[in-house]
């Protein structure tokens, strides 16, 4: 036996003689529909057996306590570790948690805050995939959403951010290297588009310029922030003539690429090669030897989003709160003594 097919919105509209959309008004009641209307749609749905999606309706109208997490891409450590504090920390507020990365595609991130808009979550959390075109965010912001920035500030979006000191580790790292003799520094970065990758970007050039060292950018490689791709990056860096003797990656998984391509190239860290990795994560300890690492207090970040959220969701009306956390540069045995400057 064939079973049955639901009945569908569209099946109680024809049956009450009127428009989709008036039936889904009368159905999940929002809008205006005419008394003489809405009785045909109920006593159509009744007739005809009708369930409606009462979780999409309980979205709809606000009833269900929900926030939503745009981050940049869910499969880098250091977000899936901020969805994991999240979520924890919006569980422990009796709230749930959407997940939905932009996989730092701006046109993404739109229609997905779109989305969360609609099911009228009562918060985000976002990581900008761009410093530029942020509209759909000030739209959110003006409408009254409560919105936290996390990783990346956009300076002239009036709302609470959470980040940490991208610009100052950075310059802390490359001065590392500078200060063991190291003057062909290489750097891969993650396109400058993104907030991060411009400030730690500026880091490393803002050591090298106080050390009167020149920009080359012949050292410089940007790669997206995955494996493959930062492989790719530093064996272009590393086949140069003059090769670099100091690397600096900007996330753990650059760092990760570069480690297997600078082992695929036969090129010994660090006896050949000195290499600082922004972020810390699992593999830098495990490796021989293990990487010097610029670490964040990733553990604070999802928490603190989470609290600032919900102070905004409970009426809180201050001016935003930016809060900045200074990273910590982790001494381990990937960087030595460069003898030939």
């Amino acid at each position: 036996m064939t079973p049955r097919k639901p009945t569908t919105v569209k099946d109680v509209a024809a049956a009450a003689n009127v428009s989709r959309a008036t039936a889904a008004r009368a159905l999940n009641g929002y809008g205006y529909v005419g008394d003489a209307a809405a009785e045909r749609v109920l006593e159509a749905a009744a007739r005809l057996g009708y369930r409606g999606n009462r979780v999409a309706q309980a979205l709809r109208q606000g009833q269900l306590p929900i926030i939503g997490f745009v981050p940049g891409d869910i499969q880098n450590p250091f977000f899936a570790r901020v969805a994991h504090d999240i979520d924890v920390a919006a569980r422990g507020s009796q709230h749930s948690l959407l997940i939905a990365s932009s996989e730092e595609d701006l046109t993404q991130e739109r229609a997905l805050l779109d989305n969360l808009r609609a099911l009228n979550v009562r918060g985000v959390i976002v990581a900008p995939a761009s410093v530029d075109d942020n509209a759909h965010l000030a739209q959110l912001v003006h409408e009254g959403t409560p919105v936290v920035l996390i990783d990346r500030v956009l300076a002239d979006m009036p709302c609470d951010s959470v980040a940490v000191d991208n610009e100052g580790g950075a310059r802390e790292a490359v001065e590392l290297l500078i200060t063991h003799g190291h003057r062909r520094i290489a750097l891969i970065q993650d396109d400058s588009r993104i907030v991060t990758a411009r400030d730690r970007l500026a880091g490393y050039m803002n050591a090298l310029q106080a050390h009167d060292l020149p920009i080359n950018q012949r050292l410089i490689a940007v790669s997206n922030s995955t494996v493959q791709h930062a492989i790719d990056a530093t064996i272009r860096l590393f086949s140069q003539p003059d090769r670099p003797t100091a690397l600096f990656t900007v996330d753990s998984l650059m760092t990760t690429g570069a480690l297997l391509a600078l082992r695929s190239m036969g090129l010994n860290v660090p006896r050949d090669v000195s290499l600082i990795g922004f972020d810390d994560f699992d593999l830098a300890t495990f490796t021989d030897p293990q990487i010097t690492v610029i670490a964040q207090p990733v553990g604070k970040i999802g928490p603190l989003a989470v609290r600032m959220l919900l102070d905004r969701i409970h009426g809180f009306d201050e001016a935003p709160r930016h809060v900045r956390f200074p990273t910590r540069l982790i001494l381990r045995g990937s960087v030595s003594q460069n003898i030939a400057r």
